[in-house]
């Protein structure tokens, strides 16, 4: 009993010392800026941009492959904040700023062809074959994929409903008038 104790005590510290002594040995050090950069963006991982998640997309932004309005869920906070770290100017004219948004299913026309459950990257639609669907509001990126994969149109993007969960006091709007 003592001798197995020991060989498993000895066997953990060569390779708990062996993987201490490969990870500084073969450490790869990370792009400050591209950390920088996927640091502001929403980390949503939803693919609008056309990139494998937001790492990629901060990838490409840091190499110049791609513009800091690539990605539709960040809006022009996003944007004005990418172009003051890269230190460029940005026309925001054609960046949309709608807010986030959710898959909502319109349960009257809904078939259950099931098309959307393939194509949800987060798995967030919820149904069986030949059932009406549900989007799950917490799992739903805001990706779109499954609104463009619905024949019937059963699925639209809305803006998230406000519940007591995320509900956030509006701020107060200055009336200019009142100091004329």
């Amino acid at each position: 009993m003592t001798a197995a104790i020991l060989s498993l005590t000895l066997l953990g510290l060569v390779l708990g010392f062996g993987l201490g002594f490969a990870a500084k040995k073969f450490a790869v050090e990370a792009d400050a800026e591209v950390a920088a950069i996927e640091a502001l963006m929403p980390g949503t991982n939803c693919g609008q941009c056309g990139f494998p998640g937001c790492p990629g997309a901060a990838t490409a932004i840091a190499k110049g492959e791609a513009p800091p309005t690539i990605c539709p869920p960040g809006g022009k906070a996003l944007v004005e904040a990418l172009a003051k770290l890269l230190g460029i100017s940005v026309d925001l004219s054609a960046v949309a700023d709608e807010g986030p948004k959710i898959a909502v299913v319109q349960e009257e026309i809904c078939i259950g062809c099931c098309r959307c459950l393939k194509e949800c990257p987060t798995d967030a639609i919820i149904g069986a074959a030949k059932q009406i669907h549900s989007v799950l509001r917490e799992a739903c990126t805001g990706c779109a994929k499954c609104v463009d994969r619905c024949p019937t149109e059963a699925l639209k993007m809305e803006p998230v409903p406000v519940t007591l969960q995320h509900w956030v006091w509006p701020k107060p709007q200055q009336d200019v008038s009142a100091w004329a």
